[in-house]
């Protein structure tokens, strides 16, 4: 054992945890196992943040609940990985690092403001208040360094590949995350109009006389103009950045099997069933088309609204879903129109590969 330590462990150690700057000499090896416990991280935090927002609809307190440990395990994880990474150096460049200090020091920062928060003001069940938005903007923060250490010093393979659709999975998923309050609110409601509610009784008492209005506090336009301007702008940065054919689609695909994996689990613990967004698929297809075959940014914007709501439209007849409203779509193309002349134009503009060695 002190043989196998010496000539092995020790050697590993004084190098792994000597002090350096950023952009010091990785090897892939190295790379790809500092990176897949990046991966492990944020699957711990994507497990106990998916599992909080179903404990929310059925129980009201949360304190030391099990999702929170899990989430905070994942959170611990970073928070060691940002501190190896700026005392050593390995496996970041000066942005990466800051970005991920950025975004750790953000979601630090939310932790304490929505416990004072919860203090003040009582039960938050709300994933729109501004102290659960400071937590979604650290982990994006975070997720962004991520994605350009990754990206960019990682040598090209197919575990490069893999990785970056499973962060950018992640990343789509920050984005996405608020709209489970009208995902499993639209459920939570039909559940409590048909006498079977998933709520124990402390909840139901909070919710009060009006549980529709607790349960979604928030505008019926939020849900579609929220969720096709967050798709789209992750489905094409994804699209545009790794350049692979069917990107947008992978990494779309990639969020609905978690979503679809996590409802049956959750459903198997009797815990709430929420609508999940299998029809944005379609969203997906339409941008890796309108990338591939370079088609008129206008044209490929109608082609994706069409797409989303056309796929929404159909999803409505079939289940339960939020409402997506008809007149949401006139702003909807304006939002659309403007990102993809943007997206387009940065992609094609003279400063383009400077802008890829910078993502």
């Amino acid at each position: 054992m002190r043989q196998y330590l010496d000539r092995y462990v020790k050697p590993l150690w004084q190098t792994y945890s000597s002090p350096g700057q950023p952009l010091r000499p990785t090897n892939t090896r190295a790379l790809h196992t500092i990176y897949g416990i990046w991966l492990f991280a944020f699957v711990l935090k994507l497990m106990g943040s998916g599992w909080d927002v179903a404990w929310h609809f059925r129980f009201l307190r949360d304190d030391l609940a099990p999702p929170h440990m899990i989430n905070t395990v994942g959170t611990i994880i970073v928070i060691m990985l940002v501190m190896f990474h700026t005392w050593t150096g390995y496996g970041v460049d000066r942005l990466t690092l800051r970005l991920m200090q950025a975004g750790i020091s953000i979601f630090l920062i939310a932790i304490p403001l929505d416990l004072i928060n919860h203090r003040l003001f009582g039960l938050d069940i709300t994933s729109w208040s501004p102290t659960h938005a400071l937590l979604y903007l650290g982990t994006a923060v975070m997720l962004l360094g991520v994605l350009r250490g990754w990206l960019l010093l990682t040598p090209e393979s197919p575990i490069k590949t893999v990785f970056g659709i499973g962060f950018w999975a992640f990343l789509l998923e920050d984005f996405l995350f608020p709209l489970g309050q009208q995902e499993y609110g639209v459920t939570a409601i039909e559940a409590m109009r048909i006498g079977k509610p998933y709520a124990d009784a402390e909840l139901l008492l909070e919710a009060g006389a009006n549980p529709e209005r607790f349960a979604i506090p928030v505008p019926d336009w939020l849900y579609p103009l929220w969720l096709i301007t967050s798709l789209v702008l992750v489905l094409v940065a994804a699209r545009l950045i790794m350049r692979g054919r069917w990107t947008a689609t992978l990494v779309a695909g990639s969020y609905l099997l978690y979503r679809v994996v996590s409802f049956y689990i959750l459903r198997g613990m009797e815990f709430p069933p929420s609508f999940v967004p299998i029809f944005f698929i379609g969203t997906a297809l339409a941008i890796d088309i309108g990338i591939t075959y370079r088609i008129n940014p206008f044209v490929a914007a109608f082609g994706t609204l069409f797409m989303f709501y056309a796929g929404a439209w159909i999803s409505d007849q079939i289940t339960l879903m939020p409402v997506v409203p008809a007149y949401t779509i006139p702003v909807a193309i304006i939002l659309l129109c403007t990102i993809w002349v943007g997206a387009l134009w940065i992609e094609r503009s003279p400063y383009v590969e400077r802008w890829r060695t910078l993502v």
